[in-house]
């Protein structure tokens, strides 16, 4: 099959497009048909080695975790999905070699659910990693309630904007930062939005004077600081960026990969209450710079990478 892969760490520079093994299906595993797999900072994290003290990895290391495709081949033990179902999925496992952006992908069932019908291959790719991470930040580690008044950090991005729409579907009024270019777009998803730098905390405590029940920061250092110093008397604070958080009295959280979660995850988009925003799209060839865009970290919404399939 035809994947982007690396054989050691280093810059973006180190992803090579070429020819790896067909991947072995496992008694709990599905062989998926990659129809698109989404950048997410994580992956060019990994692929620098900054993951190295709890993921080992098996070189030539094939990167990427979310994935949207059709399944082909259900292991001798997999009675949840059949060949020709469409599924997405947050494919991690506990080392780093086996990834998505490749033809095909060999994906433990835990870590899939069905693609909902409503959204593009490309769109289902970009809700995998990003909308875990929101839901799981929200529900299970912040534990926000309707009527909270809840902080989101990069409003407009991957993350922070499947984050705004499941704290208003929740019943939760929410403040977004971002550039004022996205603030029309974090109005649209239903954030009141801040701009972002010197002065945040006054504009934030303008806004919400009697402090946040909630704060989700996706950026770390300045806004990490900010989101502490906001906080209502009793307000939780979680982090995915910075593990300075819990200097702050709040919680660092990783995702993780969870069927039932990404089923939810998957009814609230086919009900259309939570959309999946893809800024830019690139064919697996030219994976390195959807790397390299991903990496500024200044885009809106999700960069994919789609596998184009004859016919």
């Amino acid at each position: 099959m035809k994947a982007i892969s690396y054989s050691a760490y280093g810059s973006v520079d180190v992803l090579e497009y070429g020819e790896r093994p067909d991947p072995k299906v496992g008694p709990d595993s599905v062989l998926v048909k990659v129809r698109a797999a989404a950048v997410n900072p994580v992956d060019w994290k990994a692929r620098e080695g900054y993951l190295q003290g709890g993921l080992d990895a098996v070189f030539p290391v094939i990167p990427g975790w979310d994935v949207s495709g059709v399944v082909v081949q259900p292991g001798i033990a997999v009675d949840e999905f059949g060949v020709g179902d469409e599924v997405i999925g947050y494919v991690r496992e506990d080392f780093l070699s086996r990834g998505t952006f490749a033809e095909y992908v060999a994906a433990p069932v835990r870590t899939l659910a069905r693609k909902p019908l409503s959204l593009s291959f490309e769109e289902a790719a970009g809700l995998p990693l990003a909308g875990l991470t929101a839901y799981q930040v929200l529900h299970r580690t912040l534990k926000i309630r309707d009527g909270d008044t809840v902080l989101v950090h990069a409003a407009a991005g991957g993350v922070g904007s499947l984050a705004v729409q499941i704290a208003r579907h929740t019943g939760c009024r929410v403040v977004g930062t971002a550039s004022a270019r996205n603030h029309d777009h974090v109005r649209s998803l239903g954030a009141e939005p801040v701009e972002y730098g010197d002065g945040l905390a006054d504009r934030l405590r303008e806004l919400v004077p009697e402090g946040f029940d909630a704060a989700f920061d996706t950026v770390g250092g300045e806004a990490l600081r900010v989101s502490a110093e906001t906080l209502a008397e009793g307000g939780r604070l979680a982090s995915i960026a910075d593990s300075e958080v819990f200097s702050y009295g709040g919680r660092y959280a990783f995702v993780r990969p969870d069927a039932a979660d990404l089923a939810q995850l998957a009814e609230l988009a086919e009900r259309g209450i939570v959309t999946v925003h893809v800024d830019r799209v690139f064919p697996l060839e030219q994976a390195a710079e959807a790397y390299r865009l991903n990496q500024e970290g200044r885009t809106r919404g999700k960069i994919v990478v789609r596998v184009d399939w004859d016919g």
